[in-house]
């Protein structure tokens, strides 16, 4: 490639719009360019990165017999609405329709119709187990697309889908596809740790995300410092402690509380006036209940649901939102209580809502034989030795009180848990029989009888993983890409003309012909600081400048990494690249 002729524009100046290292670099190297909101243009050098991703991806999927297909992104309504996935995307994809009325989405994966294929072509029990898998644009309609490709609208994904004809199968594949995944993003140069998470909208059992560490990602984590535990902070499992005896308790007694709109302000007043007869209550001994309405997709009108947490925790909102998915909830307003009168606002107590008839749920904190400070349903006045098991009755536990740094390791039980940021590179999924029970996918078994197949799904981010690796490789210079995927295997600089030029085209001939790319700096007109600043922002790994001592028979030899810099014999160069 020479860049007298390469369709490039590099920026001197940061992008307006650019919130993090790898939107700002890939745009002013001339990788991407915005094309709409959330969607992105590739340009030659960016495409030649998206490619070699690509071809790491294959070659480790071929490795395990996975075999590619390619579906269209533009599907029918009807297979979604089999597995119910319509309705519970809720407004999360593009829904359209035809000019004859038909609905069509834009797909955000591909389990339906990778089910349907397999049920047209394959039934007896010989043909399983099987691997599919390709690698094609996706669609989601994100709200607030933002950070270039890390939170866009059109993305490369590859999605891979197992069928296997037992669970013990199915538990072999999602291993493949584990060590797959890790040789994957080894190969990639990134630092990455494998979390427990949820699965949401895809269904399913077990599941594990990798995400890459950086501290521009939108995935929080947890780690232990003392085990291998690590998770996505929506499937972090709380420890609930021993369950206690009711009736050891004093008997509930309500007492004016006025000017306590917080917490503090009511452990502040409930240790002045030493309520219960205590002077030692923490917001940890205040029973938090957080009104919410909850709508379940295709279903109208919303349900009331009350959260209970303890109230030094606040309610995260996606922790919330993954325990009652595909449901979505929203926080009940000034006019939502005004249509409720026995829902005192600010003193909301567990001990009414069962007469009320209102779904209560709480933190796993919250166990038989815990007393808590808590509404009293009347405005202005708080309870005290309020009971779980003998005041109120929960209807069930949900993890959705915030995950805090300290906080005990639900593995170990030993160490504490250490929030991390990361970026999520790939997502695997034991989906088991959700989507084989929706289109009733059997195969014939050596007894003549039907066998339901079980399935999994693995989705990998691969123009995600063009960000992932510019954000674990860069510097206050620009972009320094692994070798596996940089657009170039050596950038050599004509720092002048005409010998310079000549002698580093004729270098770019030859290592092309030894098998390397080679990106040649042979533009006139231009300095040779601007065409260092550009090296150094493309990133190729390694450089050869030819200039001053060309005529001494030398060229520098630059490593992009370490920033060494070393003369070489221009007879040399081959035998050293």
């Amino acid at each position: 490639m020479r860049m007298s002729t390469l369709f490039l524009r590099t920026l001197r100046e940061d992008p307006a719009e650019a919130e993090v290292p790898s939107h700002r670099l890939l745009v002013r190297a001339g990788f991407i360019r915005r094309a709409a909101p959330g969607g992105y243009a590739w340009l030659p050098l960016g495409k030649r990165v998206l490619d070699k991703i690509a071809t790491v991806v294959h070659e480790e999927m071929a490795a395990i017999g996975a075999q590619e297909v390619h579906f269209p992104a533009l599907l029918p309504r009807e297979p979604y609405e089999a597995s119910r996935r319509w309705t519970e995307y809720g407004n999360d994809i593009f829904r359209l329709r035809d000019r004859r009325g038909a609905d069509f989405l834009l797909a955000p994966t591909h389990e339906e119709l990778f089910t349907m294929l397999v049920k047209d072509l394959y039934s007896s029990y010989k043909d399983f187990p099987v691997i599919l898998y390709q690698i094609q644009t996706k669609f989601r309609d994100e709200a607030r697309p933002r950070a270039g490709l890390l939170r866009g609208r059109e993305f490369l994904m590859k999605d891979a889908y197992s069928f296997d004809l037992s669970d013990d199968g199915l538990v072999e594949s999602y291993r493949k596809h584990r060590g797959a995944y890790q040789k994957i993003f080894d190969r990639l140069g990134l630092s990455y740790t494998i979390v427990f998470a949820m699965s949401g909208a895809m269904g399913g059992s077990a599941s594990e995300e990798f995400l890459a560490e950086a501290a521009v990602g939108e995935d929080t984590y947890v780690g232990c410092t003392e085990c291998d535990y690590a998770a996505n902070t929506e499937a972090v499992t709380t420890p609930a402690p021993p369950e206690g005896d009711p009736s050891a308790w004093p008997e509930m007694t309500a007492h004016d509380t006025p000017d306590t709109p917080t917490i503090e302000t009511l452990v502040d007043l409930a240790n002045a006036e030493k309520l219960g007869g205590r002077a030692d209550w923490a917001a940890a001994d205040t029973l938090k209940n957080v009104v919410l309405k909850v709508t379940k997709p295709g279903v109208d009108g919303a349900e009331i649901l009350v959260v209970g947490v303890p109230g030094d925790r606040e309610v995260d909102l996606k922790r919330l939102a993954a325990a009652l998915s595909p449901a979505t909830a929203s926080l009940f307003e000034a006019e939502d209580f005004e249509g409720h009168p026995g829902l005192v606002r600010g003193y909301i107590g567990p001990q009414a809502l069962g007469a009320l008839g209102i779904r209560y749920l709480v933190d796993p904190r919250v166990v038989t034989g815990t007393a808590w400070l808590t509404g009293a349903n009347e405005p202005g006045r708080h309870a005290v030795n309020v009971v779980c098991g003998r005041d109120f009755t929960p209807h069930g536990t949900i993890e959705a009180a915030e995950v805090r740094a300290g906080d005990p390791c639900p593995s170990c039980g030993v160490g504490e848990l250490t929030m991390r940021r990361g970026i999520e590179l790939g997502h695997i999924f034991q989906l088991g029989r959700r989507y084989a029970d929706a289109f009733s996918l059997d195969a014939l078994g050596p007894d003549g009888q039907p066998i339901r197949i079980t399935m999994g799904s693995y989705g990998v981010g691969v123009s995600r993983l063009v960000a992932a690796i510019a954000e674990q490789h860069h510097d206050e210079r620009g972009l320094v890409w692994p070798a596996v995927v940089a657009p170039a295997d050596v950038h050599i600089v004509a720092t002048g003309t005409g010998d310079q030029v000549a002698t580093a085209l004729r270098l770019g001939e030859e290592l092309s012909a030894r098998g390397l790319d080679v990106l040649v700096d042979d533009r006139s007109g231009v300095s040779a600081g601007v065409k260092f600043t550009d090296a150094e922002l493309i990133g190729v790994p390694t450089a050869v400048v030819v200039g001053r001592r060309l005529a001494e028979g030398f060229v520098e030899l630059r490593n992009r990494v370490s920033g060494t810099r070393e003369d070489v014999p221009v007879s040399e160069i081959a035998a050293r690249l």
